[in-house]
């Protein structure tokens, strides 16, 4: 048995705004519910912003936005429910837990500011974020990074560590009771940009720290801030992402602008378990929520990447494999989430084994039917990309060889250029000689976003047996 990969594109929706955070939350009644952030420069002088001779400075706007995805729309799955002006938004992270029964959304934005929402139910089976309290982390300083202590889960106490553009790190507390946010310490730590702060998801008091002078650093908050427990050039460009794993003790994935992953063991950060090279700056790492060994990085100039680091996790390696690339986005990657939400096991239109005249009369009707749904959609939606070379135009059969036929209805990534670092074993997927066990697949849901050309995707990637038909 050898895995194969597939993946499938729900949506795709226009930000308006430069997209840059994207995140699902992770409370179980709410699995379903999705924010992205978004960053927009504007120049003073625009329609609305005052006197055209101005010489304020360019404005940061964000807008934040609230949906709601449901299976059961096979259209248009993600709802908009709510949209919120504020000042621009670099980072968004849900609490894991909830505090004082409620979901909490942390923001960082570009006044230097950490801000908390709260995810409220409303009329109709929907809901609202509320803002419920703010705290100034730093004058003239963009807050560029958060990360929530809870990421094993754990409730007591609640922490948040801050990063900013000043090179600072901020750690603050979390009052459920008020609900309120105190800054606890503030700290230098980086010569430029500290752009990613993160905890220690096994050890609330080790963070770590990520910044634009190519530096790793570690800090014990018990034993002050006045020096880090290491520091790491294990990068040769801006740390930009960091994120300790929830399942696996002292292992610790970091992404950077000299477009390498790394995988470490947090007790000896001398050299990294696994150095993979993926093409593109690596603005965000993001681990797997139930699969243990599955890392999404969010690449900048390269799109996005699913790795597969069983291999280094168990025996270390020059390097983990890349199982799927998705490159439909034609701008900056910088969001990318994936989602606790359990979906279906099975695609209703994919490709199936045929094993007798029953199973052939269902994939006939399926077929029908998705042709039907196919020729519906169409009607009512167009989607086109804007690329150097012109417009990419929707995938259509008729493109494909037969064991590629897509799905009616939807957007496929994978049409897309395998990535020199692909595992042998997914290049097995256009074999017309296999065949494709989808009973032991596991479906995945992600979001991911990109910068310039305002565009959130919302996709489905899965992984199954390739069974020889020989």
């Amino acid at each position: 048995m050898e895995a194969r990969c597939m993946a499938r594109t729900l949506q795709v929706v226009d930000t308006e705004y430069s997209a840059d955070a994207v995140e699902w939350c992770p409370i179980d009644a709410w699995r379903n519910v999705l924010t992205c952030g978004t960053y927009q420069l504007k120049h003073p002088n625009e329609k609305g912003s005052g006197d055209s001779e101005s010489n304020e400075p360019h404005l940061r706007q964000g807008r934040l936005y609230l949906y709601c995805f449901r299976q059961d729309q096979l259209y248009s799955p993600l709802t908009e429910i709510q949209r919120i002006e504020m000042p621009a938004i670099l980072d968004l992270k849900w609490c894991h837990v909830p505090v004082a029964g409620h979901p909490v959304l942390g923001i960082a934005n570009a006044e230097g500011s950490l801000e908390l929402c709260n995810l409220t139910p409303c009329e109709k089976n929907s809901c609202s974020l509320e803002p419920v309290c703010s705290v100034h982390i730093g004058p003239e300083c963009l807050a560029l990074s958060l990360d929530w202590s809870t990421g094993k889960g754990e409730h007591e106490p609640v922490k948040i560590i801050s990063s900013d553009s000043k090179g600072c790190l901020s750690l603050v507390s979390v009052d459920a009771c008020r609900p309120a946010l105190d800054v606890v310490c503030q700290w230098k730590a980086h010569d430029f940009e500290a752009w990613i702060a993160a905890f220690n998801y096994w050890n609330t008091d080790v963070v770590y720290s990520g910044g634009d002078d190519s530096k790793l650093k570690g800090w014990d908050t018990r034993m002050g801030t006045d020096r880090p427990i290491f520091i790491s050039n294990g990068h040769s460009m801006g740390v930009c992402s960091i994120q300790s794993s929830p399942h696996k003790q002292h292992i610790l994935a970091t992404g950077s602008y000299d477009e390498h992953v790394l995988i470490w063991d947090s007790r000896q950060m001398k050299r990294p378990l696994a150095d993979t090279h993926v093409q593109g700056g690596i603005w965000r790492v993001k681990w797997h929520p139930a699969q243990e060994h599955l890392l999404l990085a969010a690449c900048m100039h390269n799109g996005y990447h699913i790795l597969d680091c069983e291999g280094a996790l168990a025996l270390g390696g020059k390097g983990c494999p890349i199982v799927y690339s998705y490159i439909l986005h034609n701008s900056l990657a910088y969001g990318a989430d994936w989602s606790r939400l359990s979906l279906d096991a099975q695609l209703t239109t994919e490709r199936q084994p045929v094993s007798s005249s029953s199973t052939e009369t269902q994939s006939k009707r399926e077929s029908e039917q998705g042709a039907k749904e196919a020729e519906l959609k169409f009607q009512h939606l167009k989607i086109q990309y804007e690329s150097p070379t012109g417009l990419f135009d929707m995938v259509v059969e008729d493109e494909l060889d037969d064991h590629e036929a897509v799905v009616p209805g939807s957007l496929q990534a994978s049409g897309t250029s395998p990535s020199p670092n692909m595992d042998p074993a997914v290049a097995k997927q256009h074999d017309p000689a296999a065949r494709v066990d989808w009973t032991k697949s596991k479906a995945s849901l992600l979001a991911t976003c990109s910068f310039y050309d305002h565009i959130l995707h919302v996709w489905r990637w899965e992984r199954s047996n390739i069974v020889s038909s020989t």
